[in-house]
């Protein structure tokens, strides 16, 4: 039977697929990326395939709120640059079916990647969990010719995840892992996994959950005895700032979050928490290091 040839040219409409195919050796496949996508730094020569209104130094909640406003309209957030599209002449475009405010979404791409002269392959990438990270990732080298690559990579994330489990010690510890500050939101999907992989217990979402808006009363009565902060989007500078500017806002929300009194550590969301990719495992080796209050790169205790 004959089989379809490898995809030669990859347009990657979310960072954690650009992050996939550099890391199954096969950037230079790449004829275009999101606006969001910045690693390795070397992409950042490509053409830039989407866009978005939404301006990131804004607050998080009036980032909220004008997403809020958007969907209200029927707007959507992330939009294709269709004449970009068109001149890089992908014949793969990676995309995603999780969230409408992270990278654009299957079935608004799949009308105009049916315009192009040749009709490209659509893949979305469908992860909710850490098995389904390693999923996309074998689907993703199947695509491009590299499954060999791609059962390699599953192997040596695989094997990082059970030596950090192997490195766990004493008591499980509680946290609460906040991926948005204002509305409040924990981190769902994958992140439950990583926490239990690093040694502790997340509190108020299971693998695979959605997220939805909490308040800061609910976490002091879940009873956590750490708090992570990895927002969805921000790097490790932004978080620290968002931290600081909700603390000082004067809410009831930011009051019920100082009484809590308890240890707080900013890791870079951006890179390790919210996007499915390899670095979900780096992401969990700093979770650990949070768990056992030991600072380092890509870490920081602010509380």
């Amino acid at each position: 039977m004959h089989q379809p040839a490898p995809a030669a040219r990859i347009a990657s409409l979310l960072p954690a697929g650009t992050e996939i195919v550099a890391a199954l050796g096969a950037e230079q496949l790449l004829v275009g990326i999101s606006h969001e996508c910045d690693y390795p730094a070397s992409v950042a020569r490509l053409p830039r395939l989407t866009g978005s209104p939404i301006d990131p130094a804004q607050s998080s909640a009036a980032i909220d709120a004008q997403v809020r406003t958007m969907h209200g309209a029927g707007h959507p957030v992330i939009t294709v640059d269709g004449a970009a599209l068109r001149q890089a002449q992908p014949d793969l475009i990676l995309t995603q079916g999780l969230c409408e405010v992270c990278a654009v979404v299957e079935g608004d791409l799949r009308p105009l990647a049916q315009t192009l002269s040749s009709a490209p392959v659509v893949l979305p990438l469908t992860a909710r969990t850490l098995p389904d990270i390693f999923t996309d990732i074998q689907t993703v080298g199947a695509e491009i010719g590299r499954e060999r690559e791609a059962r390699a990579l599953n192997a040596s994330l695989e094997q990082r995840l059970l030596a950090l489990s192997a490195r766990r010690g004493g008591a499980t510890r509680r946290v609460v892992v906040v991926e948005w500050l204002d509305p409040l939101y924990f981190a769902g999907h994958w992140v439950p996994e990583m926490v239990a992989w690093a040694g502790g217990k997340a509190l108020g979402a299971a693998p695979g959950d959605h997220s939805h808006p909490r308040s800061w009363r609910e976490v002091g009565s879940l009873l956590p005895d750490l708090i992570v902060v990895a927002l969805c989007g921000f790097g490790l500078e932004r978080a620290m700032k968002e931290w600081n500017s909700f603390l000082m806002s004067g809410s009831s929300e930011a009051a019920s979050a100082r009484r809590l009194d308890l240890p707080v550590w900013v890791i870079d969301g951006n890179a390790y928490t919210s996007r499915p990719g390899p670095r979900v495992v780096d992401g969990a080796e700093l979770i650990q290091r949070a768990l056992s209050g030991t600072e380092g790169a890509g870490l920081v205790r602010i509380a």
